[in-house]
């Protein structure tokens, strides 16, 4: 198999972007790049210190710039912020330079994953499960403006969700050759 353009995971913290993302690339031995620890990297700070000391809206103009920079590269695996692909300049430097691919998952499986979690900083609320909820709802149109998706069921392991992602990246030859 041949990855002809970066593949961009995107969709709700916790829906596997980055363990599946790298499990993908090892797959299809490319390049996995993540752009939230780009950004950390950058900052030398953890993406809740950011938030924290400079705010939301310097986050997202950081993130903007990282994936604009991450997408210029040779073909790989790129997992995007939660936040990422809301924003209309990211989604078009997405479809410009690449494919997104949105990865489902129902609240209660992302819930499952990020419950216990104390690094997702739009949590950090008196009623956590209740703002993904939120989030799921406002974020979930904005996904579904990716040009793929593959939906992640609770029994699923990552190698059973590389499977499905190889599956539907597989019927675009423009995203994924096969030999």
């Amino acid at each position: 198999m041949r990855l002809k353009k970066t593949v961009a995971l995107v969709g709700m913290m916790g829906c596997g972007k980055t363990a599946v993302g790298t499990a993908l690339a090892r797959r299809l031995a490319v390049p996995f790049l993540d752009s939230d620890a780009a950004i950390v990297e950058a900052a030398n700070m953890t993406i809740a210190e950011i938030f924290e000391r400079d705010g939301e809206a310097f986050f997202r103009a950081r993130e903007a710039e990282v994936l604009a920079r991450l997408m210029e590269g040779q073909a790989c695996v790129l997992s995007t912020g939660g936040g990422a692909y809301l924003a209309e300049s990211n989604r078009a430097v997405i479809h410009a330079k690449g494919v997104a691919l949105w990865l489902k998952a129902d609240v209660d499986l992302l819930w499952s994953r990020v419950k216990h979690k104390t690094t997702r900083p739009l949590l950090r609320t008196d009623d956590p499960r209740a703002t993904l909820e939120s989030l799921a709802r406002v974020r979930e149109p904005q996904y579904a403006k990716a040009e793929l998706a593959a939906e992640a069921k609770p029994d699923y392991s990552i190698e059973d969700m590389v499977e499905v992602v190889v599956e539907v990246l597989s019927r675009r030859p423009d995203v994924l050759e096969r030999d």
